[in-house]
């Protein structure tokens, strides 16, 4: 069962991410000149405008291609046979000998090599 996510773009989707654009740099702008005023409105502020400007984005053909993606990603995380508890500890143990395995044998490496190289030298 596949869903279609293609969806019509609308005429009006231009004009749509020119106000995007718009509250995005009123929220930039706005920003730096209310510079003088505590952080904390002109945080809220930005997260206001930028929400308004995604609300305004998600209304358009790619902003409901971005819906319908993360639901589809929903469904699917939903699916996945996730490992139990004792898999992913034995896991990363696993891969932790590993690194520490390959990190000996990397500093072993260079110790001989250094020594070697002493040697040589001088």
């Amino acid at each position: 069962m596949k869903h279609n996510a293609e969806v019509q773009e609308s005429r009006h989707d231009g004009l749509k991410w020119a106000v995007v654009v718009t509250l995005v740099v009123v929220a930039v702008v706005g920003n730096s000149y209310f510079a003088d005023q505590a952080i904390l409105y002109r945080v809220l502020g930005v997260v206001a405008v930028c929400a308004l400007a995604a609300v305004v984005a998600l209304t358009t053909a790619k902003g409901r291609n971005l819906v319908e993606l993360a639901r589809s990603a929903r469904k699917e995380i939903q699916r996945v046979v996730w490992p139990t508890r004792q898999e992913t500890v034995q896991t990363t143990a696993i891969v932790l000998v590993a690194v520490l395995v390959v990190g000996l044998m990397l500093w072993l490496i260079d110790t001989l090599l250094g020594w070697a190289m002493s040697g040589v030298i001088g």
